[in-house]
């Protein structure tokens, strides 16, 4: 397997007029491996620039509703009997577009669907990744919380920890009233609706997933309906997990019961995979792209930053 540098030295040994068609001929042949090697499934890379380009609005670099127009770009004309392998690169993103996009991809491949993690497939990426038959992950793959979060304040924060704080308050003035002038300002920082919005998010989140657990990964099992719902608590228990960035990775969840392969275990695969995601990292270091969904079809669709030129001096 060519590591990234070599793959990066063979590109830029190459004239400005042959670097895209390279990348592209080298993209569909390893991904056509990729599908060679899981029993002829059809392949779909969905990629993020985030790590490439983080200062990129956010809707160019996570899961939003407009992918699911390039799902269906990339789909088209698919064997849908045999099944998926849908390799994950992403920070996470919209809620709702994640649900959307499993709805699709079920509506399609039923759950026939397995998620392969490189490196990063966070928050709504883990979502989807959940909602897969297994989850192929290598020791530097990871996954994250799914605790969702809400604008407060100009920043974003955990609905758990909304939910929490408020209970805080509650107990502490109950203890003692004298306490209740210093949450005064900070419940009424609030607002009387975001309490029942965060438990809301929380419970909307955590429920999507424990279904689709229990209706995919643990179809065949007799306590489908409890080891999702204990899985999906696992992932949405931000208490546990203090950060939405925190890294659960392959043995860990492994440990609460996802069904998990090791992409270690078959050294092709392997090389196939991360020879995919090096080209994906060139492919967006080298170009406009924020966003890549490319199948083993030869079919691609790309979202690119716009590049506005600086006003003209007067």
């Amino acid at each position: 397997m060519p590591s990234w540098n070599e793959l990066l030295d063979q590109f830029a040994a190459l004239s400005d007029e042959a670097k895209g068609p390279w990348l592209i001929e080298q993209m569909n042949l390893a991904l056509a491996r990729v599908s060679g090697l899981r029993e002829d499934r059809n392949v779909i890379l969905y990629g993020s620039a985030f790590l490439q380009k983080p200062q990129a609005p956010a809707p160019s670099l996570t899961i939003t509703h407009e992918d699911i127009n390039g799902l269906m770009s990339v789909m088209f004309g698919m064997d849908w009997s045999k099944g998926l392998t849908l390799i994950l690169h992403t920070p996470g993103g919209v809620t709702n577009a994640a649900e959307t996009i499993v709805a699709y991809l079920r509506a399609k491949f039923a759950t026939a669907v397995e998620a392969v993690v490189p490196t990063y497939a966070m928050s709504a990426g883990t979502m989807i990744a959940l909602s897969c038959e297994r989850v192929v992950m290598g020791r530097q793959s990871q996954l994250g919380p799914i605790d969702p979060q809400m604008p407060v304040g100009g920043r974003f924060v955990s609905a758990r920890a909304v939910v929490e704080q408020f209970d805080r308050a509650v107990a502490e003035i109950k203890t003692d009233l004298t306490v209740a002038h210093a949450w005064a300002p900070i419940l009424q920082s609030m607002g009387p609706a975001l309490l029942q919005e965060a438990q809301n998010a929380l419970d909307y989140g955590e429920s999507m997933v424990a279904r689709w657990l229990a209706s995919g990964m643990f179809a065949n099992e007799g306590d489908a309906v409890e080891r999702g719902a204990a899985v999906a608590r696992h992932f949405n228990d931000a208490t546990t997990h203090k950060s939405h960035g925190r890294r659960i990775d392959r043995v860990e969840a492994d440990g609460v019961g996802v069904v998990t392969e090791e992409l270690e275990r078959n050294q092709d695969i392997q090389e196939a995979v991360l020879t995919t995601y090096h080209l994906m990292t060139i492919f967006f270091e080298q170009s406009p792209a924020s966003k890549l969904i490319w199948s083993s079809h030869h079919r691609t669709w790309m979202k690119n930053l716009v590049m506005l030129a600086p006003p003209a001096a007067s």
